[in-house]
């Protein structure tokens, strides 16, 4: 390939970009709904709790709730977003598949499913 040779390849264009700064972002809220849900949901009942007869939570905090049903809805409407964007910006097939927009959708669809069983027993 000679120094001048024609090249016409780009980078990846903004479409492309703010599908990866995306993608970050969800698995960055993942994360905090991690951290939500530890304080949002029922404590777990030990035998050593029963025995010193000290007070559990066995509901799970509403408010907190809340914002953990937000956070897993945004997530995934913001995987499903950015594999459309991806379907239709890729250029060539051996372009990334971002097989974890795949896998954060999985996670937040999946966990909102288990959340909501869990609370309407």
């Amino acid at each position: 390939m000679s120094k001048y040779s024609n090249d016409r390849r780009n980078g990846p264009d903004f479409w492309l970009l703010l599908t990866r700064y995306l993608s970050l972002l969800g698995w960055l809220l993942i994360i905090v709904a991690m951290v939500i849900a530890f304080y949002a949901a029922p404590e777990t009942d030990y035998g050593l709790l029963r025995y010193y007869q000290l007070q559990i939570r066995t509901s799970w905090v509403t408010p907190l709730t809340t914002y953990l049903y937000f956070i897993l809805w945004f997530n995934a409407l913001l995987s499903i977003g950015c594999i459309v964007i991806n379907r239709y910006r890729s250029r060539r097939s051996s372009d990334s598949h971002y097989f974890n927009l795949v896998l954060l959708l999985l996670v937040s669809t999946v966990w909102f499913l288990y959340i909501f069983s869990d609370i309407h027993y």
